[in-house]
């Protein structure tokens, strides 16, 4: 990491970045590409950068997704899509494909639209953006936090936990998704409406069920739905030792992300552990079986092809012996079967989150940003990207494919002014 104290002495205008995560990084590369002569500082609070990006997609980085349609990629925000369906005209997945393979990152789709480097390793992203602020001077400041925010006339003035002071020209808060609104205290000098933020993208704890002991089991694709509500998805499902996570229960927890904080995470969800297969389907194929295979036992008789240790524990919830037949199934048997299967209920009882790739949602207003910029529309030169925005997708690329877009534009626009 190159910490070059001289770079700027000639410049004649700074920037300073607060965060020094994905959207930080990013800001800094493509503003210093665009005005060499530009001075950029990155300040970070923490002992190391880039964090969720090194442990995001099980340290593969699940760099974005590919979805090249801009109405079908803002589709995926819960917060943010109409804000997002501009700015997307303006960098998208295809100008974030292109620009990691300009700096010699090949990407990968696989099955479900998530993409990745061909590496198979969240270092080659880091090693690429480190090099980069390297090739640029860009000055990186760690264990630096931000005590102070104030403006004097057109410069910006940090006062920083070592008492030093800063001045900049531009700044660029990319400090990423807070989890306290007291968090956002540091800069309520400059007025901006704060969303509160909840957490997004979590698993569901299902204490005190005999579900977790199946721990480790997934399905293709589940419905779940949340109960006395509106909200459902659709997508893999797996059981965890805590309760049920999985593509499903995260994208479910993300557009449900604020009414599920008002529940207290203390909701019912049902399940269709066969999105394919409704009640009626189910229900046909086991008069069809019973009719063709009587005299079969129901434990080999597993005709959704769930797992075993899954199909064995649907027939002890629907209170049917492993020595039965198909022939010997009375019809409460079959109601508990098909409910079972189809429309079996949770009770859920807290959320967990994984501190490292903690998303939320809130943050500042997007009526008081720029789309086409990224600018604060209440203090000329102060800029926002990533996270620190009302911005959250659901899981799978999407929320760094947010950072990418709006780090972008900012460092357009600041690159352009500090031309003048």
């Amino acid at each position: 990491m190159n910490n070059n104290k001289n770079k700027g002495i000639n410049s004649s205008k700074t920037l300073i970045i607060i965060g020094g995560g994905a959207a930080g990084f990013f800001c800094a590369i493509n503003a210093a590409k665009q005005n060499k002569n530009l001075c950029i500082i990155i300040i970070e609070k923490n002992n190391k950068v880039l964090s969720k990006v090194k442990v995001s997609g099980g340290g593969r980085c699940n760099v974005t997704h590919n979805c090249l349609d801009i109405a079908e990629l803002s589709k995926n925000y819960p917060r943010g899509e109409n804000f997002l369906k501009k700015a997307f005209h303006w960098f998208n997945v295809k100008n974030t494909i292109d620009w990691f393979k300009e700096h010699n990152v090949e990407l990968k789709t696989e099955d479900d639209g998530r993409m990745f480097p061909t590496s198979n390793s969240s270092d080659t992203i880091i090693d690429c953006f480190l090099s980069q602020i390297n090739k640029f001077n860009i000055k990186l400041l760690l264990q630096t936090d931000i005590k102070k925010i104030v403006k004097e006339g057109s410069k910006f003035i940090f006062e920083t936990n070592g008492k030093e002071i800063l001045k900049a020209d531009f700044v660029c808060i990319t400090a990423g998704g807070y989890s306290k609104i007291e968090q956002f205290d540091w800069f309520k000098v400059f007025n901006h409406i704060i969303i509160h933020p909840n957490p997004s993208l979590f698993t569901f704890n299902i204490p005190n069920n005999n579900i977790k002991e199946l721990m480790g089991i997934s399905v293709t694709k589940a419905k779940v739905k949340i109960i006395n509500s509106k909200f459902q998805t659709e997508g893999p499902l797996l059981i965890t030792h805590w309760g049920l996570s999985g593509p499903a229960i995260l994208k479910l927890s993300s557009i449900a992300a604020r009414e599920l904080a008002s529940l207290n995470y203390t909701f019912r969800i049902q399940i269709n552990w066969n999105a394919d297969w409704n009640e009626v389907k189910v229900r046909n194929e086991i008069d069809s079986i019973k009719t063709i295979h009587p005299k079969q036992k129901i434990i080999n008789g597993n005709f959704l092809n769930f797992s075993n240790r899954l199909w064995l524990y649907f027939l002890q919830q629907s209170l049917i012996n492993d020595d039965l037949r198909w022939v010997d199934l009375t019809s409460k048997q079959i109601n508990l079967l098909v409910k079972t299967i189809t429309n079996q209920e949770f009770e859920v009882k807290g959320k967990t989150t994984f501190k490292e790739e903690f998303v939320t949602c809130g943050g500042i207003s997007l009526l008081e940003i720029d789309v086409n910029t990224m600018q604060s529309k209440k203090v000329k030169n102060l800029f926002f990207a990533g996270e620190i925005l009302d911005i959250d997708g659901i899981t799978g690329g999407f929320n760094f494919q947010a950072a990418w877009t709006t780090a972008w534009l900012a460092a357009k626009t600041i690159a352009t002014k500090s031309l003048d």
